[in-house]
């Protein structure tokens, strides 16, 4: 099942929504979008905080690899956030409203290398992505056209993982950050992988 905001189904069904939906399904779908609008608000702060304070040989590829991923990050914000207005919705924006509905701690490293950053990064994308999927999923059902929005992000975002985990993978294919499930346990091991190179 996708994740979906509390606040949002709190706020009840919309008044009206688009022609064809029922107010109750335009809520069900609404509060699944707020949970990515609050994911994608909470990606591009994260990756502005990495931008600041990456550091390193590979500072500058990194701090310029992360800026269209920003950019991307905050486009994909307003087109969510419309589609919830769309619906008869009201999306909501506001840093206290965000954190006191997201199910995610936050983004826990500070200044640091950028191989360090990236392997936080692997764990902040891949948590992103997977709850993009069943946001799919769930909206198969419920609205064709919302699906089509999320599927296009999605696979935007995928490429930008991809980007993060270039950096991350062994000449053998192995990626560095395989088996970690924080992103203290990420950065301990790049920096394991470092320290024996």
């Amino acid at each position: 099942m996708a994740k979906s905001s509390e606040l949002t189904k709190k706020a009840g069904a919309p008044a009206y929504t688009v022609p064809g939906m029922g107010t109750e399904q335009a809520l069900e779908v609404a509060a699944i979008l707020q949970n990515r609008l609050n994911a994608l608000t909470d990606l591009h702060l994260t990756l502005k905080h990495v931008h600041w304070n990456v550091v390193g040989p590979h500072f500058i590829a990194v701090h310029e690899m992360l800026d269209p991923q920003v950019d991307t990050a905050r486009q994909f914000a307003d087109e969510v956030a419309e589609r919830i207005a769309t619906l008869g919705a009201s999306p909501v924006g506001t840093p206290g409203a965000i954190v006191g509905d997201r199910d995610w701690d936050d983004y826990s490293v500070g200044r640091a290398g950028a191989i360090e950053h990236l392997a936080a990064l692997d764990l902040v994308y891949a948590g992103v992505i997977a709850d993009y999927r069943g946001a799919i999923e769930a909206t198969e059902e419920l609205d064709a056209v919302t699906q089509d929005l999320l599927i296009g992000q999605a696979g935007q975002l995928e490429q930008y993982h991809w980007f993060v985990r270039a950096h991350l993978e062994t000449a053998g294919g192995q990626l560095s950050t395989a088996g970690a499930h924080t992103e203290a346990e990420a950065t301990s091991s790049v920096h394991d992988r470092t320290d024996a190179a």
